[in-house]
């Protein structure tokens, strides 16, 4: 049964339905699918290459809020629409280490060519940009050429794996301060360094001195929107606990690890042609998966600046 949902931010529903009117977009009815599985929901009735209502607006940020990650199939739309989406929900965040694609300075390529034998690029857990001193809300990918087979995301709610927690064991872990850095990745010698490039990745990646740097974070805080608590980030862009010497920090992150990306936790997003996916940066992990050796593989990528309240 369709529900209607009025600047509502965390109602949970099994549809959302709304049918916006404005002077300067056309009516548009929003229906909401869950995945079934931990976070994910498909949404439909909307036509991202027209002009969105604010109420539209509102109401795909509350199901975002609710379910986390966001599917939108069946929409044929170019640049210039994600960049509208993005800059809609609440504007363009800084993309340290990608180059643009020429013509744009918001987007880069996910990109992975047929003949590519590098490792398959973010592969692991992590939550973007965590290391800044004000991470992304939120990533926008756009299809743009998707393989037969294989390629699919994995996301993890970091939400459901706090809240999977023994008390006892939030308690200890409550008040933990999180060291992130992007040095392991994007440090002249890190995995995505000087010598992977050499070894003809096809993503326009820019390691660089500045990925030594360090910024805290709490390892698990209350969600700026939701006030939901969860962990953020995990090992990888974490690389210690504030006033935790690394022999006692870095055991307790592997563990951390392990358990935030419990198959309990995780939604496996299937792509398709001309589909865009939008995820809350600060509720899930996500990684990438294979599977389509032989095949292009490209994506166009936004980030979604910090919530500013």
């Amino acid at each position: 049964m369709a529900l209607q949902v009025k600047h509502r931010p965390w109602l949970a529903s099994d549809d959302l339905t709304n049918t916006a009117k404005s002077p300067h977009s056309h009516p548009m009815t929003l229906t909401l699918s869950p995945s079934g599985q931990a976070c994910g929901a498909t949404v439909t009735g909307v036509d991202l290459t027209r002009p969105l209502d604010p109420d539209v607006i509102a109401e795909i940020r509350a199901a975002w809020l609710e379910h986390h990650v966001l599917s939108f199939p069946g929409q044929e739309i170019g640049d210039d629409d994600l960049e509208a989406l993005t800059l809609a929900m609440g504007g363009f965040g800084d993309d340290p280490f990608f180059a643009p694609i020429p013509g744009r300075k918001h987007i880069a390529a996910v990109r992975r060519n047929a003949d590519e034998t590098t490792p398959i690029f973010a592969e692991n857990w992590h939550a973007d940009w965590s290391f800044q001193a004000h991470p992304p809300a939120g990533t926008c990918l756009r299809a743009v050429t998707i393989p037969p087979h294989g390629g699919d995301t994995l996301f993890a709610n970091q939400h459901a794996a706090w809240e999977a927690l023994p008390e006892a064991r939030k308690a200890r872990l409550a008040d933990l301060i999180a060291i992130h850095s992007a040095r392991l990745p994007y440090a002249p010698d890190g995995s995505y360094g000087v010598g992977d490039q050499a070894k003809g990745r096809s993503m326009d990646i820019r390691p660089s001195e500045a990925a030594l740097a360090t910024q805290t974070h709490p390892l698990a805080p209350a969600h700026p929107e939701t006030g939901r608590r969860g962990f953020y980030s995990t090992l990888g862009y974490i690389i210690g606990i504030e006033g935790m010497a690394d022999t006692e920090a870095l055991p307790l992150l592997m563990e951390l690890q392990t358990w935030q990306g419990d198959e309990r936790f995780v939604y496996r997003h299937r792509w398709e042609p001309d589909m865009l996916v939008m995820w809350d940066n600060r509720s899930v992990l996500h990684r990438a998966a294979g599977g389509y050796e032989g095949h292009d593989r490209l994506l166009h990528r936004t980030t979604i600046a910090a919530w500013a309240g």
